[in-house]
């Protein structure tokens, strides 16, 4: 994953590709399109940003993310057999984690062809590979989730949600595709559900209460 976790400093500069911190007089350049460092902050602002550090024979490499959400999407595609960190941060940079769970746990490969740079063979790989990570977490994609995570599932009020094969679950394997472990991702989105709420803004909540 790299020795950073995330760099605080000064937003010295931006451009199209990447940006510049100051942190205690050493500036960092990073990997940062306009579409995710505006995301971040205006120049000259004090800015949190998220860090991976892609290290190679020849080549140490810094990317950035304005949410740990957005990180976590990205480790995810990077686990993806095919898919390395300059294709991973593209598509970040065009898809947000909440929709992008949503297009894998849908298997919605006609929304995810439609990211620039990712064609019909590394949609169908990224849905086929993360699908496959909610198996071996004992979820399967579409159906209702595992045993512990009914357990932990339960509304505002306390009471158990009955209609686990629906929004509860998919939600829950959305942010197991992103990462989150099963046990964490049932007990966010239980604090998370409400009657009435579709699966998309319960992701999004729910990432919202994780990245707290």
């Amino acid at each position: 994953m790299g020795i950073y976790s995330y760099i605080k400093g000064i937003l010295v500069s931006k451009d199209e590709d990447d940006i510049v911190i100051d942190n205690n007089g050493i500036g960092y350049e990073v990997i940062c399109p306009y579409s995710i460092s505006d995301k971040i902050g205006p120049e000259g602002a004090e800015v949190k940003v998220w860090i991976y550090q892609s290290v190679r024979e020849d080549d140490i490499t810094l990317y950035g993310f304005p949410s740990l959400e957005m990180k976590e999407m990205f480790l995810s595609l990077i686990g993806v057999s095919g898919i390395g960190p300059k294709v991973a941060h593209s598509i970040c940079a065009q898809v947000e984690p909440d929709r992008f769970a949503l297009a894998v746990v849908g298997s919605d490969i006609t929304y995810l062809t439609s990211v620039k740079g990712l064609g019909k063979k590394g949609a169908e790989r990224i849905v086929l590979e993360l699908k496959d990570k909610l198996k071996k977490s004992g979820i399967s994609a579409g159906s209702s989730a595992s045993a512990k995570s009914k357990g932990a599932l339960r509304d505002p009020s306390g009471e158990a949600v009955s209609d686990m094969g629906s929004i509860a679950s998919d939600a829950i394997e959305a942010l197991v595709v992103l990462g989150y472990k099963e046990q964490t991702a049932a007990q966010t989105v239980s604090s998370c559900y409400e009657d009435g709420i579709d699966l998309q803004t319960l992701i999004k909540k729910s990432l919202k209460s994780l990245a707290r």
